[in-house]
């Protein structure tokens, strides 16, 4: 009974830690069955404490008992799904593993063939690069990363390496929509922009005289995101951005501040972009290259600075993940990941 009280105790920490794996902000479609599993597992504790040894099973049995025992609780815990990782994925997947939870409640209702239990699946942004090393950790099931994922971490993530595209998105260069360099120009050149970013060019009026001559602000996504690598490698090259650059948490925080300065420029996410100015015209976008960011020259390659929406891992997908995976790429995936402002990857 000690090593069946072991393996509960065991569970019980498990649970915990997958939580804490990917930072504290966390949704959740399942925190009732949280709760539920935890007072659980809390009281077969106390039952089995209370169990005299007059009570027990004979040995063999014991022993078959605690063998079974971290299978019984492996398949338990198999039931529960954590996503972790960046956050441009983080407000499609959090709505459909909400969705997904209010239609079924329990697996079972998805497929006969499931477990009888609750419908837990947790989403916790932290950037993607968090997302791929808590996928390694064994602290989430899946990494979300919206950028392609290097071929280190796919190597890290071993030989069942597997990735799920769901978006396609690019970087916009944005200013205000009341800068009055929307009146002068609708298009950078990538040098431009690199200067701009690097903290060559400060101020508006050395781009163009007639401009004010005040400080350009410049804001970005923080360097655990898989934004600040894409805009690196397709604009800075060897170029470092400037130390003055205010970095955001997510990409909405990136899109909210340069909408909310009149000197701001920042690279917004093509998806944060549209969410933007969907009520009203806060953003502008610049053209790069003369090539301008829609959904057309997105697909078609032409606009460069573009990266993938996706989420990867290193393990075999199990029936549970499966389900999930299957409702994501669904008609109620492809309209969450429009509703989102992106690009869907996919034909439902």
């Amino acid at each position: 009974m000690k090593k069946k009280l072991s393996a509960l105790i065991i569970a019980l920490a498990l649970c915990t830690s997958m939580l804490a794996g990917c930072g504290s902000s966390t949704a959740t479609s399942g925190e009732a069955t949280a709760k539920e599993e935890t007072a659980s597992v809390a009281e077969a504790a106390s039952e089995a404490e209370t169990t005299s040894a007059a009570e027990a099973e004979s040995e063999a049995e014991t022993a078959s008992q605690a063998e079974a025992a971290p299978a019984e609780e492996d398949a338990k815990m198999k039931t529960v799904i954590m996503f972790c990782g960046s956050t441009s994925l983080y407000p499609i997947m959090s709505s459909l593993a909400s969705s997904f939870t209010d239609e079924y409640g329990t697996w079972d209702k998805v497929d006969s063939s499931l477990p009888e239990a609750n419908i837990s699946i947790y989403v916790a942004p932290g950037g993607s690069g968090v997302g791929v090393s808590a996928v390694e950790e064994g602290t989430a099931d899946f990494g979300m990363v919206a950028r392609k994922v290097k071929d280190e971490e796919k190597a890290a993530l071993g030989d069942g390496y597997q990735e799920f595209v769901v978006a396609k998105d690019a970087l916009t260069v944005s200013v205000n929509a009341a800068n009055p360099i929307t009146e002068k120009m609708d298009s950078m050149d990538t040098e431009t922009i690199r200067k701009i970013f690097a903290g060559e060019i400060t101020k508006w009026s050395e781009i163009d005289s007639s401009l004010p001559d005040e400080a350009i602000n410049v804001y970005i996504r923080d360097l655990s995101g898989g934004a600040y690598e894409v805009f690196q490698k397709a604009i800075m090259g060897e170029s470092q951005i400037t130390a003055s650059a205010t970095q955001s948490a997510s990409m909405t925080e990136l899109a909210t501040n340069v909408a909310g300065d009149p000197n701001g420029i920042g690279y917004v996410g093509f998806g944060a972009y549209n969410k933007a100015n969907a009520d009203s015209k806060v953003l502008f976008a610049m053209k790069v290259d003369g090539v301008e960011a829609t959904e057309e020259t997105i697909l078609s390659g032409d606009y460069t600075v573009q990266r993938p929406v996706l989420f990867c891992t290193g393990n075999e997908i199990t029936p549970i993940q499966q389900a999930f995976i299957d409702y994501i790429f669904s008609e109620t995936g492809y309209k969450v990941v429009e509703e989102n402002g992106y690009i869907p990857a996919f034909q439902p």
